[in-house]
């Protein structure tokens, strides 16, 4: 398969050629190791990192994200372990674990902002 990927990783914004139609990943465009690895990781596994939020108690949206990448292919396996969630009535720091090692990828849910008990609903 042949396919251009614009590199995310600096703003330069490369236009990498990626082309695995032999068995082996030739790639040529980057300008920078960190790009070549990006096209590597979009062609043999991409890795996302997920945002989305949790409802809190009082009803409110508690703004989470996964601390590390997870698989594209998995992002809609964690999103239905996000939605069983129930945050107990007790403050979140920013940066408190939600969900450890979501889906066995490695990444942890992490709350994205505090919220505290006497926060306006």
């Amino acid at each position: 398969m042949k396919r251009t990927i614009t590199c995310i990783i600096c703003p330069k914004g490369c236009e990498i050629e990626a082309d695995n139609d032999s068995g082996t990943l030739i790639l040529s465009g980057y300008d920078c190791a960190r790009g070549k690895r990006y096209a590597e990781t979009e062609m043999t596994c991409p890795m996302r990192t997920l945002t989305t939020t949790v409802r809190l108690p009082t009803g409110r949206m508690l703004p989470v994200r996964t601390d590390a990448p997870v698989p594209k292919a998995m992002l809609f396996d964690c999103m239905a372990e996000v939605a069983k969630i129930k945050l107990p009535v007790k403050p979140v720091a920013a940066g408190e674990v939600i969900l450890p090692d979501i889906c066995g990828t490695g990444a942890n849910l992490i709350a994205s902002a505090a919220w505290e008990l006497n926060a306006n609903p």
